[in-house]
């Protein structure tokens, strides 16, 4: 598969080259050299969470997947249904079918789907506990998936938080099993039946060295459960499972001459702290998986087990050497058989006694020890998941005496039109873009430099789960910009800004990988955070995170809801107050004529009315477009003339205004909740009406007659609204066209609905206090009618 990098020329601008990465098919776990990082038990406000207190079900609201059946499926309800009903569970959400094995081929030969009673004569969830060699390969390639199993056997405590101890084939068997994973941000619960993909009795991919143990099989079935089907799992890197194995934070350090020369003692910290740690080598071209001379196989991913300086005597000297020991997913002989590989001569320099606290065994199991000079030498990447501080069980931290990251995390979306601005090359809509500020105060502690430790990681969601649709992994970065008199500078950062300033850090690449993220030493100071995807207007949501050593203020940089002034350019001011009397007179008069005798008008009245009022031969634009009489005057006679020959020079619109905007106008202004405007309402229904005219002429583009979704917040500025990202992407979302295009009646209606519910919330909310109460009888009210 190929993958597009984008990398910075002077100036802030990036050109684009293309690499091919073969392997084990797309997003294998050999990619590029980013400082991978990040993933944390945080909710989309920046708060943290406890995972373990937090645990939401697949399908449930919140968990950022949509229900795959008629309810959202509850593992323990289940279960005790099946066993009252004497029924072995089968799961209609993900069916042993053809389709939850591959969609976009078949398997040349039949499968066949068996429980684990059909596939051995004593199945067991676990044969003696849960260990690294219980995960080998089957033909799905997914080594990646398996490298990062295997570490998770390493430590209990993360272990049974994916995979629950509450479930056996001997007590409360019905055919049931559920296992967690972290999702962007949520621990998410997913529930599967046993039947297990098979062909000849054999299982086909994930299995365990014992024949009778399924535990890695039905974990691997409910990771392919969670992304859609088997095939979705084809293709990914280490640090990917990882994450979602312990919501933690992944670091990809590239080891030819680019590994920071204490690395060594990166991975050391990093084993002590009970990181997760994968390895890989570029895969060859032209073979796949193809082995060296000292049996490493390229393209493939290998867990590393165990870091350790063991103490060497030598006939010369004495001394420690660092050690790494390795497995192979595959769990077989292809090994390492270089120095200190399995019966090497390097280990009779090892006293008896260290080798048996390093646990020294020499099998044909995958697994084995290399020293780190032969490591970094013969590998090419390396990924380390650091734990979030909630992975972390507390005795352990204080027996470590551990430190843990500071952690602020926040969800956003780009969209079409509004914030999906594209990067800093596209400088007129890259300002639309999300903005997040974060504030460091503390420098490292012993840093002798005075910085702080920053890690920035920006994460697209559920695209792995969307490729049997056709979607792949947008091309995202980000930038960071620092702000050296925060304080007043607009929110968000506007246009010129960015004209003037350039980033003073950034991510090392644009890449369609599920994730970009990069270490940075920043000083002190108030820093903004753009993420972006490469081109404008690409549509995803994503999650950015961001770890600090010592305690950071994250925010996003936006405005907040509320009202403003209406601009200059556009507001219409009532009359010289001499002739103020006068004028009501009229209006009232004319308003009359129109409404009846019972002086109020109903939306179909409103709607004729403003059918008459916004026709082009009415004087219009910033200067108001003629008093209010004049205009009410014009608007009369249209109305009475309308069956007449004279009504052509009227040259009326066929459609005019919807039946949903006066409707929405009249609930807008209607105290008494009538369904109609007496003069006064519709009195100020009109100046408002002729503001929000005005602004849209003036941000719609000629050549097009329609606003721009990118000119929406001007536009609404100008309204006198001011409003975040949030909201916007939500009035996008309603009102633009697929286009990102907002026509005049759309634009109407979103201003409408925007005064009705700010109006709403501010009667009730007197004291500014940014806060209002609602009964649900009032609630349901106020929304119906609005």
């Amino acid at each position: 598969m190929n993958y597009s990098f984008f990398f910075n020329r002077p100036k802030l601008s990036f050109d684009q080259q293309s690499f091919d990465f073969p392997g084990e098919g797309p997003y294998h776990g050999t990619y590029n050299f980013l400082n991978r990082i990040l993933r944390s038990g945080f909710r989309g406000d920046g708060q943290t969470y406890n995972p373990a207190h937090s645990v939401l079900k697949l399908g449930e609201k919140g968990s950022g997947f949509r229900p795959r059946g008629d309810a959202v499926q509850d593992f323990y309800k289940i279960r005790d249904s099946c066993i009252a009903s004497g029924q072995l569970f089968e799961d209609s959400d993900f069916d042993a079918v053809d389709s939850s094995l591959y969609f976009s081929k078949s398997l040349n030969r039949p499968i066949e789907w068996k429980r684990p009673m059909e596939i051995s004569d004593d199945p067991q969830f676990f044969v003696e506990g849960a260990t690294r060699f219980d995960v080998q390969q089957g033909e799905l390639g997914d080594c990646w998936l398996l490298a990062a199993v295997a570490n998770l056997t390493m430590d209990e405590h993360l272990f049974q938080q994916v995979v629950p101890n509450d479930q056996s084939f001997q007590d409360n068997y019905a055919g049931i099993f559920h296992f967690r994973f972290w999702q962007y941000g949520h621990w998410v619960d997913v529930v599967i039946d046993d039947r297990l993909p098979t062909t000849y009795g054999k299982l086909v991919f994930l299995h365990s060295s014992e024949q009778n143990e399924f535990w890695s099989a039905l974990l691997e079935k409910a990771y392919a459960k969670l992304h859609g089907s088997y095939e979705a799992l084809k293709g990914g890197t280490t640090c990917e499972a990882m994450e979602d194995f312990t919501g933690g934070v992944t670091e990809l350090y590239e080891l030819r001459d680019k590994a920071p020369s204490n690395l060594y003692k990166i991975m050391e910290k990093a084993h002590e702290r009970s990181s997760l740690m994968g390895c890989s080598i570029e895969a060859d071209p032209s073979v796949l998986e193809a082995q060296t001379p000292e049996g490493l196989v390229k393209g493939h991913a290998y867990s590393i087990t165990r870091i350790k300086l063991v103490d060497i005597a030598t006939p010369n000297k004495t001394g420690k050497i660092p050690l790494l020991r390795l497995r192979n997913p595959w769990g077989n002989e292809a090994e390492w058989n270089g120095a200190w590989s399995d019966k090497s001569p390097e280990w009779r320099f090892i006293p008896e006694s260290e080798k048996q606290e390093i646990g020294l065994t020499f099998s044909e199991d995958g697994e084995f020890w290399m020293s780190y000079r032969d490591f970094s030498e013969r590998f090419d990447r390396l990924e380390i998941c650091n734990l979030n501080p909630d992975s972390l069980v507390e005795d352990v931290l204080t027996e470590h005496d551990k430190k843990k990251w500071e952690m602020s995390v926040f969800e956003g979306e780009w969209v079409r039109g509004v914030t999906a601005g594209g990067c800093r090359n596209y400088l007129e809509t890259f300002w639309h873009n999300p903005q997040y500020t974060i504030t460091l105060n503390d420098p490292d502690d012993e840093d002798e430099d005075d910085k702080c430790t920053v890690i920035v990681a920006l994460m697209q969601k559920n695209r792995r789960s969307q490729r049997k649709m056709g979607a792949e992994c947008l091309t995202i970065g980000f930038a960071m910009y620092h702000l050296e008199d925060a304080e007043n500078l607009p929110k968000p950062l506007d246009l010129n800004f960015f004209k003037y300033n350039a980033s003073v850090a950034r991510s090392p690449s644009f890449i369609n990988l599920r994730e970009v993220s990069c270490r940075f030493k920043l000083p002190p100071g108030v820093y903004c955070i753009v993420p972006s995807t490469f081109e404008p207007n690409e549509e995803g949501e994503f999650l950015l995170r961001v770890f600090s050593e010592n305690k950071n203020h994250m925010e996003e940089n936006d405005e907040e809801v509320g009202m403003g002034e209406i601009d200059d350019r556009v507001k219409v001011e009532d009359d010289e107050p001499e002739k103020k009397k006068a004028t009501d007179d009229k209006i009232r008069e004319f308003f009359k004529k129109l409404a009846g005798d019972d002086m109020e008008v109903d939306w179909m009245e409103l709607k004729q009315i403003l059918d008459y009022a916004m026709r082009d031969e009415i004087p219009t634009g910033p200067s108001g477009g003629g008093s209010m009489v004049q205009q009410i005057l014009s608007m009369f006679c249209g109305a009475v003339c309308q069956d007449s020959p004279i009504s052509s020079m009227f040259d009326t619109q066929p459609e005019g205004f919807s039946k949903d905007v006066c409707r929405s106008m009249i609930a807008m202004m209607d105290i008494d909740r009538s369904g109609k405007l007496g003069f006064d309402e519709f009195k100020q229904l009109w100046m408002d009406i002729r503001n929000w005219k005005n602004v849209y002429k003036m941000y719609c583009k000629e050549e097009t007659g329609y606003l721009s979704a990118f000119e929406l917040r001007q536009a609404l500025n100008s309204a006198g609204y001011r409003l975040n990202n949030h909201i916007l992407n939500i009035l996008v979302h309603r009102y633009a066209s697929k286009e990102g295009k907002i026509s005049f009646d759309d634009f109407m209606m979103c201003a409408v609905r925007l005064k009705s519910m700010i109006d709403q919330f501010k009667e009730r909310d007197p004291n500014n206090t940014n806060e209002a109460t609602f009964t649900m009888e009032e609630w349901v009210e106020r929304t119906l009618y609005s």
